[in-house]
């Protein structure tokens, strides 16, 4: 027989899981319908802590500008960094620019770049929106952010689990060393193909990415 404290303790606990799903639900919702009549877009990720003087900043800014002359929306995840150059790039050309927010302690706030705006709390569902949303990735050189983010688009395109579309690594210098790991330990070792190397490219050059990605998704 369960104690009746600990009967309310259980009660109170399966309420909070009843809200939480909820919530989930709610976010995903609002999600959709904030994104559903956005045009082909592109999502460009990247380190929240790169400054505007930095030539990769600029770098960013200039390669969104030329998605959004090409017809692209451009989608971050709507911070500092490369994601506001990411976003000033298409806003200031007068493209459509979106950001999927999420507050992290690190990145309390939104640049002020975008037209298209949507809050998150959980990152599941943010994924799940640049997943969704996005017709192709460009990873600028980030953190562990970034690298989650081409890991699950990686592994999806693998697995069969969403059609493939363009993987683009931007920064020969950065991105180098990983590859090198990928084939060195990963298909040495066969924990993968090499026809999964490619799943993306890697390139310096902003009109390439731009051609890429024509390539594959007709505006």
């Amino acid at each position: 027989m369960i104690h009746r404290s600990k009967q309310y303790l259980i009660d109170d606990l399966s309420m909070q899981e009843s809200w939480r799903l909820f919530k989930i639900m709610a976010e995903i919702v609002d999600g959709f319908e904030s994104l559903s009549e956005i045009g082909p877009a592109v999502s460009i990720f990247g380190s929240a802590r790169v400054k505007p003087e930095d030539p990769l900043y600029q770098m960013t800014e200039q390669l969104s500008k030329e998605l959004s002359e090409a017809g692209y929306s451009v989608i971050t995840g709507g911070g500092p960094g490369l994601m506001e150059a990411g976003n000033k790039g298409a806003f200031e050309n007068g493209g459509e620019s979106i950001g999927l927010h999420i507050h992290l302690p690190m990145e309390q706030h939104n640049n002020p770049y975008m037209n298209v705006r949507s809050e998150f709390r959980y990152f599941f569902i943010r994924k799940l929106m640049f997943i969704k949303y996005a017709m192709a990735y460009v990873a600028m050189p980030g953190g562990y952010g970034t690298l989650d983010e081409l890991a699950e688009a990686l592994v999806l395109i693998q697995t069969h689990r969403i059609k493939p579309f363009p993987i683009i690594l931007f920064g020969t210098e950065f991105w180098s060393g990983l590859i090198d790991w990928f084939r060195n330990q990963l298909v040495a070792n066969g924990f993968c193909n090499e026809e999964d190397l490619d799943l993306f490219i890697i390139t310096d050059d902003t009109t390439e990415v731009v051609n890429h990605i024509k390539k594959h998704v007709i505006v």
